[in-house]
């Protein structure tokens, strides 16, 4: 029995089995508590719900969002799958694929950052998908996970993220957003059960499709 029935939650559900839960994570919700202690959480939300519905387990995030980022992240039913999901991550056995709005004009179609973040190898590649006047729409694909990392990655090269407003001033650019725009949009990994592979996509959330409207004119 899944997180859906009677107890209605805002978080779509991408996919569920026996041992995973895959949720479209809304901007502005923390997966887990900083050291401020939030209660409000992603993971908070989804816990509550399997407790009012009288549900045994508990579900654990495998990886993390930062709160401003939208998109797939990956729950384990319990902490055994949460430990084995969390070794492929570790592995880098996880693809992940994100869509990025970025500042300026991106000087190539394709390219590959590896700038070092806190001391550690860093690697991001990405792809021009569309070019707008004042910013571009670019495929990205962390090939590690560092904190921040598509963030802090796009300042590196003199492009931050539309809605950037921690690695960069948002006095500095003229396009505006009212939030970060990046969503992870696909992720593929191998099940840790069933050794079948996941293949998840969600699209564009309504905000970011928002935006884009209001640039086209």
């Amino acid at each position: 029995m899944g997180v859906h029935g009677e107890h209605k939650m805002n978080i779509p559900i991408i996919y569920e089995d026996d041992w995973l839960l895959v949720v479209d994570k809304p901007a502005g919700l923390l997966v887990i508590p900083t050291p401020k202690n939030e209660k409000r959480t992603l993971t908070s939300i989804l816990n509550e719900n399997l407790k009012k519905r009288g549900l045994p387990y508990r579900l654990h995030p495998c990886h993390r969002l930062d709160r401003e980022t939208s998109g797939l992240i990956i729950y384990a039913k319990g902490k055994s799958m949460q430990k084995r999901m969390m070794e492929e991550f570790k592995n880098k056995d996880v693809k992940k694929r994100y869509i990025a709005f970025v500042q300026g004009s991106l000087l190539t179609d394709q390219g590959q950052i590896t700038s070092s973040i806190g001391g550690q190898s860093a690697i991001t590649k990405y792809r021009v998908i569309e070019r707008k006047q004042d910013f571009s729409i670019a495929e990205v694909m962390p090939l590690t996970g560092r904190t921040n990392q598509i963030r802090i990655h796009f300042k590196n090269i003199g492009h931050p993220l539309v809605g950037e407003s921690k690695f960069a001033f948002r006095k500095d650019y003229k396009l505006r957003a009212k939030r970060l725009c990046l969503h992870a949009k696909a992720i593929e990994f191998k099940h840790p059960n069933t050794g079948k592979t996941i293949s998840l996509q969600t699209s564009l959330p309504k905000d970011l499709e928002d935006f884009l409207r209001s640039q086209s004119g």
